[in-house]
């Protein structure tokens, strides 16, 4: 789960890790370290994670100033604690729910649905984005002389987790609300209300990646990040040009998929 690895980083005198300091700081024993503590639930800082879902949407730049307050102390930049991910998981079954409740789905249906959303939406979407970003800013993003270090997957799945809660929160609770009475409803009223709430969800989520990239010291150009914002404004102007409906698209999708 180490994002970002250095040769200076932790050495002897002679500048070289001791055989018991590397193994430490390998990306797998990170890892190993991470996945052991989801099934310990009271080493778990649920409070603190939580803290991090309420500045997630009104000061992200406080989340990630915690990042480098972690690198700081333990040598590493992505989260050391699971509570955040158990907490994300809860969150996303619950809203799932009440997703298949609006959409007058049954029980079965609804499980696939949840399926759907953990497997697909969250899980493997997120593996690819993250996966993308990880190539993208190791390829584009290094600085020259900083050569040493490298954003490390763990990291970008991270960011990803941190950009999906806000959007999660927009499109699978906030957005209920309005469905049924407001959303998909054949008018102008309806198509706005929920492409809006399409452009914020979006819009978050590109921010808090961006935030999350340049808060790597080492990374730079990555103000690039924020260009796909010229091509949201741009679908978004389109969609209700045309009256596309992106949430009744998205509620027929979901409908098709479960039966």
């Amino acid at each position: 789960m180490l994002p970002t690895t250095s040769v200076n980083s932790r050495s002897q005198g002679n500048g070289v890790l001791s055989p018991r300091d590397a193994a430490r700081h390998t990306a797998g024993a990170k890892r190993y370290k991470y996945l052991r503590r989801l099934f310990h639930f009271r080493q778990m800082d649920f409070e603190f994670a939580l803290w991090q879902m309420l500045y997630l949407f009104t000061s992200p730049q406080r989340v990630y100033r915690n990042f480098h307050y972690r690198k700081q102390t333990k040598d590493q930049w992505a989260r050391d604690d699971p509570a955040f991910l158990v907490l994300l998981s809860i969150w996303l079954c619950v809203s799932t729910v009440g997703f298949g409740f609006v959409l007058d789905m049954g029980f079965f249906e609804t499980i696939k649905l949840l399926l759907w959303v953990v497997f697909i939406d969250c899980v493997g979407v997120g593996l690819l984005i993250a996966t993308l970003m990880w190539f993208i800013s190791n390829k584009y993003l290094v600085k020259q002389q900083n050569r040493d270090y490298d954003v490390e997957w763990g990291y970008a799945f991270d960011v990803h987790l941190n950009a999906f809660y806000p959007l999660l929160v927009i499109l699978h609770f906030i957005q209920l609300f309005f469905i049924n009475y407001v959303i998909i409803s054949d008018s102008v009223v309806g198509y706005f209300v929920g492409n809006t709430l399409w452009l914020i969800a979006i819009g978050y989520y590109i921010y808090v990646t961006f935030l999350g990239y340049s808060a790597l010291p080492f990374l730079k150009n990555t103000a690039i990040l924020l260009y796909p914002f010229a091509l949201l404004i741009m679908l978004y102007l389109i969609s209700l040009a045309c009256g596309w409906n992106f949430t009744k698209m998205l509620c027929s999708f979901y409908k098709y998929r479960v039966k």
